[in-house]
């Protein structure tokens, strides 16, 4: 091999490598931050690739993804000056590289304390001005979302978005918990037995008005059945008037008849009355002896 060949191999591994170390890439998952003797030149880098100068210029990369802050359960003080046992977890991310490195380094270690400092102090200061029952019985979410736009925006002032607070678990002491259950089940009776009186109380009404309408029904209903009653019996009376007016001997013999079959209904049915009687008139001979 001749002195040209190994000369244009040594060009070719040293073009090689100041082109390496000329080029860097960004990808999705990554803030970037490049450096000229060690002063920030350069913050903004979207995902592609870039170029920079061997020994002056330094890139350093940090993790652009969501990331996870776990925090130790802690006891806060509520309102009633009660103990609670809070376990919580902050979700963050970087959103500006150029504070996140002036102000913490580039460090995700101390942003997480400088994070677990500004929930803590969040979670206490909400606790705080909250009573037992109302954290215990579901006001977490406004509590929650309080916490995560105060966090957020004190976090801004080191290039850190606060994405979420959430609170795991909430526990109370054992001398606590008892007496906040029994003050939760009163409440809740109380409550109960409000619905229960307001619920007797529109029966009541409800029944009156149902009570006041049956009679007003019922009394509709009898004068309605008087007045036909009393055209019913107008009618038959005209009925029998005219009848008695075509034959009275015929219609006085019927109405007869009729008063035999009521009077003797029954076999032990007995009247005592004259046999001369007009109740026996048509008793006889046909002359009515």
């Amino acid at each position: 091999m001749g002195k040209k060949s190994i000369f244009f191999i040594v060009f070719v591994v040293l073009a090689a490598v100041i082109i390496n170390a000329s080029v860097f890439t960004v990808s999705e998952k990554e803030v970037a931050i490049k450096f000229r003797f060690g002063e920030i030149v350069r913050s903004d880098y979207k995902p592609g690739l870039y170029f920079k100068i061997p020994v002056v210029n330094e890139v350093r990369k940090f993790d652009a993804r969501i990331l996870l802050l776990d925090s130790k359960p802690e006891r806060f003080l509520t309102k009633e000056k009660k103990n609670v046992i809070v376990d919580a977890f902050v979700k963050w991310q970087i959103e500006d590289p150029f504070l996140y490195y002036t102000k913490v380094r580039g460090s995700e270690e101390q942003a997480s304390i400088r994070l677990s400092q500004i929930v803590q102090g969040g979670l206490r200061d909400q606790f705080g001005e909250k009573e037992i029952k109302e954290v215990v019985s579901g006001e977490r979410a406004d509590i929650m979302s309080a916490i995560t736009e105060e966090a957020d925006a004190k976090a801004n002032d080191f290039g850190i978005k606060v994405v979420d607070v959430r609170v795991k678990r909430i526990d109370l002491p054992r001398q606590v918990s008892e007496s906040v259950y029994q003050r939760m089940r009163a409440d809740r009776d109380k409550v109960a037995k409000e619905l229960r009186a307001q619920g007797d109380e529109e029966a009541e009404v409800i029944k009156s008005e149902a009570d006041k309408q049956r009679t007003v029904i019922l009394a509709e209903a009898y004068r309605d059945a008087e007045i036909i009653r009393g055209q019913g019996d107008a009618k038959a009376t005209e009925i029998y008037a005219k009848a008695f007016g075509k034959d009275k001997e015929f219609y006085s013999f019927t109405k007869s008849l009729e008063a035999y079959k009521k009077s003797f209904s029954n076999k032990g049915d007995m009247i005592v009355i004259e046999p001369d009687s007009d109740f026996f008139k048509y008793f006889g001979s046909n002359k009515g002896k």
